[in-house]
């Protein structure tokens, strides 16, 4: 039954519209993932489109989640569905009531890279990488290191501690348990 369940979520989750929809954060989870209510009542873990902050253990991390939470915390965001990540994850464009991207000023405010390999949104991708350019320039957040790492070259160092590889596993297992049909 808990299985069912479980599957249904990531099934409703996988299957979210790329419409945009209004929700309230529950929680930051790091700088580039955050936990809301979907338009059907169910918790959705999503991620931030075109970038990737510093793990929370990581240099940085834990100012790029206070960032996140400064930006989101308590407020009424607008989220529009970009793309799933192979953890199920809804990808998407955050946005403020004013308009303000919020994906934007975690770069801006140097706390978080353009995600390069998964950035594909030609548009929008080179907005961030100007905002990147700035930040590098003005020497904010992690640009105030010499030579910062990256998360993704950070994690494959990582990836053998037992804290970092146990929530990796059972996000793969579970992703590979589902199979989403599309008609």
């Amino acid at each position: 039954m808990c299985t069912r369940l479980i599957a249904l979520v990531l099934v409703l989750t996988l299957a979210a519209p790329a419409s945009a929809w209004e929700s309230r954060t529950k929680s930051v989870r790091d700088g580039d993932s955050i936990n809301v209510t979907n338009a059907d009542g169910v918790q959705v873990n999503i991620r931030l489109y075109g970038l990737d902050a510093p793990e929370t253990r990581q240099a940085f991390g834990y100012q790029a989640k206070k960032l996140l939470v400064r930006l989101v915390a308590h407020k009424t965001i607008s989220i529009e569905g970009v793309d799933t990540d192979r953890y199920g994850r809804t990808v998407v464009l955050v946005r403020l009531a004013d308009g303000t991207l919020v994906n934007e000023e975690m770069v801006r405010a140097g706390l978080a890279w353009v995600y390069d390999q998964y950035c594909l949104r030609e548009d929008l991708c080179a907005t961030l990488r100007q905002a990147q350019a700035e930040a590098r320039s003005a020497g904010r957040g992690l640009w105030a290191e010499s030579s910062p790492t990256p998360p993704w070259e950070w994690r494959k160092s990582h990836k053998t501690e037992e804290w970092y590889a146990g929530p990796v596993r059972a996000m793969k297992t579970i992703a590979r348990k589902i199979k989403v049909v599309i008609h």
